[in-house]
C-alpha cells in the first residue's frame, strides 16, 4: 500500500553512532519537545529544564572534543541533530545553536588550563551560554563596538551594553566581545564573563512576533571585574575568534532554519491531504501540488547546501562563503516555505489553532541574527569578486 503524508527525513549518515544520534534526538524532540512548544511559547516561557534534559543526553556539545564531555561529533552531523531540534522547538534549536557559539571561543582559542577548567561545565549540560558581541549602536559594524575592557592589575575591568542577546539574563556564561586597544577590528578582546559576575546585569526582555520563549535582551557592564586567567586567546585577537564562530553558528541558524521549513511542510501536507473541498482533498489540485512541490525542493537543496559546508569545515577546508551561502539561502527559504504554509491552510492558517503561523513569525527572525542576509550577500559577494573598491 502506497503511504501518503509527512515522511522522516531520509539522512546519509557518516557511522552507526551518528544514525543512533540522530534516532535519539528526534524520539527525545517529538516526546519531550514538541507536544508542548505551542503553549509554552505562547505563555513565553523559557524551556531551561529542557536544555538540562539535552545535555544529560549528550547533545549540548556534539562538536566538541570528547576529552572534555562533548560528542566528539562532526558538524555534518551537530546540524542534522540541531534540525530535529529546531522543528520540534525552535526556542530550543537556537538556544543549542547559541550555546555552541558561546562554547566556540574556549574551545578553540583557549589554553590547555581554560579548556580544562571550563569546558566540562559547558558541554554537560549544567551550564547555559550567550554570547555578547552586537550592541545598541554596532550590529551589522561589528567591529564598531564600543564596550570597554580596561586593565586593571591582573584583570579587567569591562563597562559597556550588549544588545539583542539570547538567553541574556538566564545564562550561566558569556562569552564577550570588548574593545581592549584602539579603534577597529584589532583593538578587540574575548572574555569569559560568569552569568552572576557583580556588575552585570540584564534589561527586561525584548517583546517579539516570535521565538516568545526565547530571553532576548540587553546585557548591561558596569564595572565588571574578570580576571585576565578569563581573557581568551591574544589581546586584539577578538575580533578573528568573533568572526571564526559566526562561520560556523550561520550553519547553525541554517540547519535551524531547515528544520522549521520542513516542519512548516509536514503540517500544511498532513492538512491538504484531509481538507476536502469540492468533492475531493484539496491536495488534488494542480495549484498547491505545485506549491508543496516548490516547498519540499527548496527544502533539500538548503539541506544539502548546509550539509555540503559542513563537511567543508570537518574536512579543514575554508568554508566561509558557503556558510554564507547556506544561512542565507535556508533561511530565505523557511520564510517563504512558512509564508506558503499558512496559504495552503486558508484562514485556518492564520489562527494560532495551527502552528504554521507561528512558524511564519520565527522564520523571520532567521533573517536577521548571526548577520542579517544582506550582510551574507555582502560576505558571498566579497569572496567571488574581492572587496569593494573605494577609490
Amino acid at each position: 500500500m502506497q503511504s501518503y503524508g509527512p515522511q522522516p527525513v531520509s539522512r546519509q549518515l557518516p557511522t552507526e553512532e551518528a544514525r543512533d544520534l540522530l534516532a535519539l534526538t528526534r524520539d527525545l524532540a517529538q516526546r519531550e519537545i514538541a507536544p508542548g512548544a505551542a503553549a509554552e511559547e505562547e505563555a513565553g516561557r523559557f524551556p531551561r529544564e529542557t536544555f538540562t534534559l539535552i545535555g544529560e543526553a549528550g547533545l549540548l556539545g556534539l562538536p566538541y572534543p570528547e576529552e572534555y564531555g562533548g560528542g566528539g561529533q562532526p558538524y555534518e552531523v551537530y546540524l542534522q541533530v540541531l534540525e530535529e531540534l529546531a522543528a520540534a522547538r525552535l526556542t530550543v534549536g537556537l538556544g543549542v545553536s547559541v550555546h555552541t557559539l558561546a562554547c566556540h571561543a574556549v574551545a578553540h582559542y583557549g589554553s590547555k588550563e581554560q579548556r580544562a577548567e571550563h569546558l566540562p561545565g559547558m558541554l554537560g549540560g549544567t551550564q547555559l551560554g550567550a554570547y555578547c558581541l552586537s550592541e545598541p549602536t554596532s550590529g551589522s559594524d561589528a567591529a564598531a563596538l564600543r564596550t570597554r575592557a580596561a586593565r586593571d592589575g591582573d584583570d579587567w575591568t569591562i563597562d559597556g551594553t550588549k544588545a539583542w542577546i539570547t538567553h541574556g539574563g538566564a545564562a550561566d556564561f558569556y562569552t564577550v566581545l570588548a574593545r581592549s586597544g584602539g579603534e577597529g577590528a584589532h583593538g578587540i578582546s574575548a572574555y569569559l564573563v560568569p552569568g552572576d559576575a557583580p556588575g552585570l546585569s540584564a534589561a527586561p526582555p525584548e517583546r517579539k512576533m516570535g521565538l516568545k520563549g526565547s530571553p532576548t535582551a540587553q546585557v548591561h557592564f558596569d564595572g565588571v571585574r574578570v580576571p585576565d586567567t578569563r581573557r581568551i586567546g591574544e589581546p586584539g585577537q577578538g575580533f578573528a575568534i568573533a568572526l571564526g564562530a559566526l562561520d560556523s553558528g550561520r550553519l547553525g541558524i541554517a540547519a535551524c532554519a531547515t528544520g522549521v521549513a520542513q516542519a512548516a511542510l509536514d503540517a500544511a501536507l498532513g492538512y491538504v491531504l484531509e481538507r476536502r473541498q469540492f468533492d475531493r482533498p484539496v491536495a488534488d489540485f494542480q495549484g498547491l501540488r505545485f506549491m508543496l512541490a516548490d516547498m519540499a525542493t527548496r527544502i533539500e537543496a538548503g539541506r544539502a547546501l548546509y550539509l555540503a559546508a559542513a563537511r567543508l569545515r570537518d574536512s579543514g577546508q575554508p568554508f566561509s562563503a558557503r556558510a554564507a551561502m547556506a544561512k542565507l539561502f535556508c533561511t530565505d527559504t523557511a520564510m517563504q516555505v512558512t509564508t506558503d504554509a499558512v496559504q495552503l491552510l486558508g484562514g485556518y492558517g492564520y489562527t494560532a489553532d495551527f502552528p504554521v503561523e507561528r512558524y511564519m513569525r520565527e522564520a523571520k527572525v532567521l533573517q536577521i541574527v548571526e548577520g542579517t542576509n544582506q550582510i551574507q550577500r555582502m560576505v558571498v559577494a566579497r569572496h567571488l569578486a574581492g572587496p569593494e573598491s573605494r577609490g
